[in-house]
């Protein structure tokens, strides 16, 4: 935890202290937020999201993280006045291991999370025994295991909803076994496993082909895991929130996820 709170006070005096300040630019006077994002292709998106910002007063400071542990932590000590980077179910397990109080005031996108594989060519190619990556934070790693169960490779237990664990496997015909690695690593152990589940954002980190390596995906309808722009609850109806929502759901918005992402993160408003 100290060496958590170090790298928080690091970023605290990266971008102040203030929780909203007012600075010039362009000759006018413009509302500072300050917004957590995960460092990567999000960082283009989010340039044409901060273009959109200042034509609405707003000027957006993007402070990046490669840990998905720390944006609500740095979000919760008022380091940050947004983050843009999480889906409902990690948010819930950070809500309930820490106590936070946070709260979605937009939504961004869906990344449906894919099974990878640099050895086989399909779900049914995988052998008995088959050794398979899954990332080992509580949301991720529960998603991970539906989607193998939406393939018929396991089965878990209906009582640990959107949230299992291995521990939660109930049937593994073909004898898997289900290896848990962190996220930002999962998609790098490619080559050393049958396959793996990885976030789209970190399986293009790996360099990992999304289009010709996926051999499955959990479904678009439906899906549980839209990302979306969360504040601290107080700051619900702050005057700076619509305007940066408003910032992110714009056409040049979701044509910069389509090309950053290749097809493979999809806007999810209207």
């Amino acid at each position: 935890m100290l060496s958590r709170r170090r790298t928080l006070s690091a970023f605290a005096a990266f971008v102040g202290a203030a929780s909203l300040a007012r600075v010039r630019a362009a000759g006018a006077a413009l509302t500072r937020v300050r917004v957590g994002i995960m460092s990567g292709e999000d960082e283009d998106v989010w340039r044409v999201v901060a273009a959109n910002a200042r034509k609405s007063g707003l000027n957006v400071e993007v402070v990046t993280f490669s840990d998905y542990n720390l944006p609500d932590e740095a979000l919760s000590e008022h380091e940050l006045d947004a983050n843009a980077f999480q889906h409902g179910p990690f948010l819930k397990a950070q809500v309930e291991a820490h106590g936070f109080h946070i709260t979605p005031v937009g939504d961004m996108y869906v990344s449906p999370i894919g099974l990878y594989s640099s050895k086989w060519s399909s779900v049914a190619a995988l052998p008995k025994g088959a050794t398979i990556g899954v990332p080992n934070d509580p949301s991720n790693e529960g998603r991970a295991l539906l989607l193998l169960q939406a393939q018929g490779l396991i089965k878990v237990s209906p009582s640990a909803g959107l949230l299992p664990t291995t521990l939660d496997i109930t049937e593994n015909p073909r004898d898997l076994n289900v290896k848990e690695l962190d996220a930002g690593v999962v998609g790098r152990a490619l080559s050393d496993l049958d396959a793996a589940v990885v976030n789209t954002d970190w399986a293009q980190k790996a360099g990992i082909d999304v289009v010709h390596q996926r051999i499955a995906q959990e479904a678009l309808q439906h899906n549980a895991y839209t990302n979306f722009i969360a504040v601290n609850d107080e700051n619900v109806h702050a005057p700076w929130v619509e305007p940066l929502v408003a910032a992110y759901q714009q056409q040049n918005v979701r044509q910069a996820l389509l090309d950053v992402y290749h097809g493979a993160t999809l806007p999810a408003w209207q």
